[in-house]
């Protein structure tokens, strides 16, 4: 199963929700692998803490192999490293990211994630994709390359006008590139629900048809502490009402 998060809005939780799902898969003994496809790096900084600041293959340098031919060409496989967490493997970011962007772009590498993913395959039961902010490159490559795709919303109206847009450039990737891509829900995130705006925007969506998922996550102090770690919530608090939220979240996907 190839999963792509996938927001053109900003400061939504993609990595958060991202780098949790994926560690409760790995936590429940399937092979994961997270690529970041990000520049920040959010995901590689949360999953590899104070390691991410060390050079190491990644996202960009696999990329950046798709621009040279090589009689011996690199596997994948080589662009991949383990996490501190049993069962979770990363393809993480970097700055590269953004120097090849343009180039990647005009020689139309757009199907060479797809292509890497699908062989890896074999040696993963789940990989989740954690894009940027932006509909640009990367995140096309990875809306071609996943087979289904997760949309974290905010509660505020500036999400929900994005949210449209959003579906119909994942709309316009299925009819293009990717036919068998689906929307698996939308992932409600920082969830306050003693407050009105929210449960308003919320049930608004629901009215509308569009498929929200179950639990909603709460807004929570923990996650702050969770980053500053760089210990996703399983592995920090398996207990916390937020831990338990991901992982009703994850079984539900599963």
């Amino acid at each position: 199963m190839r999963r792509v998060v996938f927001n053109q809005k900003g400061g939504v939780g993609k990595s958060t929700i991202t780098s949790n799902l994926a560690a409760i898969a790995a936590f429940q003994g399937q092979r994961t692998l997270v690529v970041d496809l990000d520049p920040q790096g959010n995901s590689t900084r949360y999953l590899l803490g104070e390691a991410a600041d060390e050079p190491q293959p990644g996202a960009a340098e696999f990329l950046e192999t798709t621009l040279k031919f090589s009689v011996r060409a690199p596997k994948t496989s080589d662009f991949i490293v383990a996490t501190p967490w049993e069962n979770l493997h990363l393809m993480g970011s970097s700055p590269l990211l953004d120097e090849l962007h343009g180039k990647l772009e005009s020689r139309y590498k757009i199907y060479k994630l797809r292509d890497a993913l699908v062989e890896l395959g074999e040696d993963y039961d789940q990989i989740w994709i954690d894009t940027p902010p932006a509909l640009n490159f990367y995140t096309r490559s990875a809306l071609i390359a996943a087979e289904t795709c997760l949309i974290p919303f905010d509660c505020d109206d500036f999400s929900r006008r994005a949210l449209y847009s959003l579906l119909e450039s994942v709309t316009e990737i299925q009819a293009d590139h990717n036919k068998g891509l689906t929307v698996e829900g939308i992932v409600v995130n920082q969830f306050q629900p003693r407050a009105v705006l929210p449960q308003r925007t919320v049930q608004e969506l629901i009215d509308e048809g569009l498929p929200v998922l179950r639990p909603y996550l709460s807004s929570s102090v923990k996650m702050k502490e969770s980053h500053e770690l760089s210990r996703p919530m399983i592995h920090l608090d398996p207990r916390h009402k937020l831990t338990q939220q991901f992982v009703e979240l994850y079984e539900s996907l599963a």
